[in-house]
């Protein structure tokens, strides 16, 4: 079997090390190891099936210094626009999971289970790009609900966890919610966020834009409609909530005609790596207790709407920095190296 050379940008991030944790799950045939971050975070170790490496700093020549065959980035747009394109004229495949490349014509947008095969072309530009996290767990269901019914129209509300915001945003919740029960709560300002998050919840993520709506609002609208190859109407409200890890959605789904709420359940628990959990006669539904750690997006609350029968209300969590992140990319992978 073929081994692939693999390098990891922003490998001491909370997305770079995941990354590395489901190549190791999903046993993905690996070569060599490249750990890459900021002279800040270099020399610094990782540790890959069993083994411990040094991560190096990424420079502008090191990816002419090793031979990389896929480059994961996941360190901030301004990194992946200055060195992603580096990577790809080395002759690496990058798989981006930042925001910076996805509305690109010539860059394919990927969520596996929608659009795999958009994958094959990657040679435009030699990168892929990694959805937003709430875009690829909304698309997942979107998608095999569009090919049974033709989807006019999505609503969605979503309530984002702290991880969302990277180890800063999961660190500053905690340290918030230990002074709250210190009664110094007001000796933690907020730098992650807008506002306190513990004890809250923020309207809020990314900046707002001249429509009103935020950047994050605005990447679920375009990104949806591209990796559909559909322009569906798309609004959102993003909204951050005190949660450790896992982003929940409420998603309401306008049809081109009637749906039954039972079709619509079959239909979700035949597509690829959704989980439905739908029995609120025994309290049973996705809460992100469920789905944090996991590899997959559940789906409950599944009902049609009391007014409108072409309009279907249903209930999302999934982990985002695995999800969202991490296992998109890597399944990404996956399929690139069938391919190649």
């Amino acid at each position: 079997m073929k081994k692939y050379n693999i390098a990891v940008v922003g490998a001491t991030g909370a997305v770079g090390e995941e990354i590395f944790r489901v190549l190791e799950e999903l046993k993905f045939s690996v070569g060599e190891v490249l750990p890459l971050a900021s002279a800040k975070s270099a020399g610094s170790q990782i540790e890959f099936n069993g083994k411990k490496f040094k991560v190096q700093e990424l420079t502008d020549t090191v990816f002419k210094e090793n031979k990389i065959d896929i480059a994961f980035f996941s360190a901030g747009g301004s990194v992946s626009q200055k060195f992603a394109p580096l990577a790809a004229k080395s002759g690496a495949v990058v798989i981006d999971n930042t925001s910076h490349f996805r509305m690109e014509p010539d860059v394919p947008l990927v969520v596996p289970e929608c659009n795999s095969n958009d994958i094959k072309n990657w040679k435009k530009t030699g990168i892929i790009a990694n959805p937003n996290c709430s875009t690829i767990q909304m698309v997942q269901i979107l998608k095999p609900l569009d090919d049974a019914f033709g989807i006019k129209r999505v609503d969605v509300s979503t309530y984002q966890a702290a991880s969302g915001a990277g180890k800063e945003g999961m660190e500053e919740l905690v340290l918030q919610m230990q002074k709250f029960f210190e009664f110094k709560l007001d000796e933690c300002l907020p730098k992650a966020f807008a506002h306190q998050l513990a004890l809250n919840v923020i309207p809020h993520i990314d900046v707002f834009l001249d429509n009103d709506y935020t950047k994050e609002e605005m990447k679920m609208v375009n990104e949806t409609r591209k990796i559909l190859h559909k322009d569906i109407e798309v609004s959102a409200t993003c909204v951050r909530v005190p949660v450790l890890r896992s982003h929940s959605e409420a998603i309401t789904i306008s049809f081109e005609r009637d749906i039954d709420a039972n079709e619509a359940r079959k239909i979700l628990e035949k597509a690829p790596n959704i989980v439905v959990l739908d029995d609120p006669s025994q309290k049973l539904y996705p809460m992100p207790i469920h789905s944090s750690d996991k590899n997959e997006t559940f789906v409950g609350r599944i009902r049609v709407d009391n007014f409108c029968k072409n309009i279907l209300h249903l209930w999302c969590a999934a982990d985002q920095i695995r999800v969202g992140a991490a296992t998109n990319a890597v399944r990404i992978a996956q399929i690139w190296a069938q391919e190649n």
